[in-house]
């Protein structure tokens, strides 16, 4: 959530921001923040001016009863008991415009880093660099949803019947697979000094807000409604909620955590051919890296977690490349993402296998996460994450990119945790 002293103090540049974003309205919602804003720093003011008023007569009618003139004292009380009643009500005033600014500040997304290109969607992002060669395949090649079936890995039909498409069931080595990938992706970030967290998969209205996907993202996530708590779309959600209303002190950071969840996104409007297999589910498993940096140094933590990303696809053996996303293509809370991508040789297209950005100050304002310099001044820390790595399409391109007419091989870092290198 943007400060709104951020956006006075700034206001062309915050405007600018949003542009380039192509948030709708931007110049009109601003104003309307700056107004709301002034209203309730004016209603704030006569309010205090009042209730100080009304404090001097309270003291001015002791002394009265004090020296016996009740009947003054009397006098005051009523004109006393008419402040009183314009201070309750100036306080409602100040609690509803309060409430207005707020619910408008969590409708407006966080503003760009400079060096993020403009742009309206995926084909305006920027090409950062490329890694590895795009395997060969036999002219017989097959994509992954053809490939599960062939070795009986991966079963799309009884994930249906148990609960709905995009839900598949993993079996045999598919199985193994999946739990190889996770403790290899946990033991890689273990020794990059990354903390371990198991957190809960379900979260409370407050964590949604805190990292920004309340109100913004709650039509694509699932909610349990009679307790209105919600399947986490991310463990970036839970992880970074566990420093909502900490104050940390300077000196404690980097903070960095690393956890392992199945993750839940509903996905609505989502069809086609891009789609199909593991390319997009409802559930899914993904080892999530979150930093907590300060302010001067959350951008060299940013390339920091892109290049230990970039890492983990050298180490698995991936042709990938990274892109800076433009404005129209970043996430609501983000100031800068990078997007990693594989090459799927099978289907003859990159998928997005991690985004790792960077928030500045955005959700830790919605978290009130904060930090104590070493003068004792109290200032809003910065809060980044990355995907490391979402397993479903790192899956399909492993299948896809190393298939051969005689099964398909399993990269060699993952052999020790399979037990096997081939599934054939």
């Amino acid at each position: 959530m943007l400060l709104v002293n951020t956006i006075r103090d700034n206001f062309e540049i915050t405007l600018a921001g949003l542009q380039k974003r192509n948030f709708h309205n931007a110049e009109d919602v601003l104003i309307q923040v700056l107004d709301l804003d002034n209203k309730r720093k004016e209603t704030q003011s006569q309010r205090d001016s009042l209730q100080a008023e009304s404090n001097n007569y309270s003291k001015e009618i002791g002394i009265l009863m004090r020296e016996g003139k009740k009947e003054e004292a009397e006098k005051i009380k009523t004109f006393t008991s008419e402040i009183k009643e314009k201070v309750k009500s100036l306080e409602d005033i100040f609690s509803q415009t309060e409430e207005e600014l707020k619910q408008i500040l969590y409708t407006i997304p966080n503003i760009p880093h400079f060096s993020v290109p403009k742009g309206k969607s995926a084909e305006d992002n920027e090409i950062v660099l490329s890694n590895g060669e795009i395997p060969a395949l036999p002219n017989n090649k097959q994509p992954h949803w053809e490939l599960i079936k062939k070795y009986d890995i991966i079963d799309f039909e009884l994930g249906t019947k148990i609960a709905g498409a995009g839900f598949p069931v993993y079996k045999g080595k598919g199985a193994r697979l999946q739990r190889a990938l996770i403790n290899f992706f946990l033991d890689e970030a273990l020794k990059a000094g990354y903390l371990e967290i198991q957190p809960p998969i379900l979260v409370n209205e407050d964590s949604g807000y805190g990292t920004g996907q309340l109100p913004d993202k709650e039509g694509q996530m699932y909610e349990a409604t009679v307790d209105r708590l919600f399947l986490i779309p991310t463990a970036e959600v839970p992880i970074t909620n566990i420093y909502r209303d900490v104050i940390l002190n300077e000196s404690d950071f980097p903070i960095k955590n690393v956890g392992y969840t199945p993750c839940f996104r509903r996905e609505a409007g989502s069809w086609g051919a891009h789609v199909r297999g593991l390319n997009r589910l409802h559930q899914f498993d993904k080892v999530e890296i979150v930093h907590l940096s300060h302010p001067d140094h959350s951008y060299e933590a940013l390339e920091e977690m892109s290049l230990y990303v970039q890492g983990l696809l050298q180490k698995l053996e991936l042709p990938y490349r990274v892109l800076r996303l433009c404005g129209g293509d970043m996430g609501f809370t983000s100031s800068l993402t990078y997007d990693m991508e594989v090459f799927s040789a099978a289907q003859e297209r990159w998928l997005e296998v991690s985004s790792v950005s960077n928030f500045e100050s955005f959700q830790a304002n919605r978290l009130k996460l904060r930090f104590k310099t070493e003068d004792k001044k109290t200032q809003l820390a910065h809060t980044l994450n990355g995907s490391a790595l979402a397993l479903p399409r790192i899956v399909a391109s492993i299948l896809e990119n190393n298939q051969t007419e005689t099964g398909i091989k399993m990269p060699k870092v993952l052999v020790p945790y399979l037990g096997f290198d081939t599934i054939g």
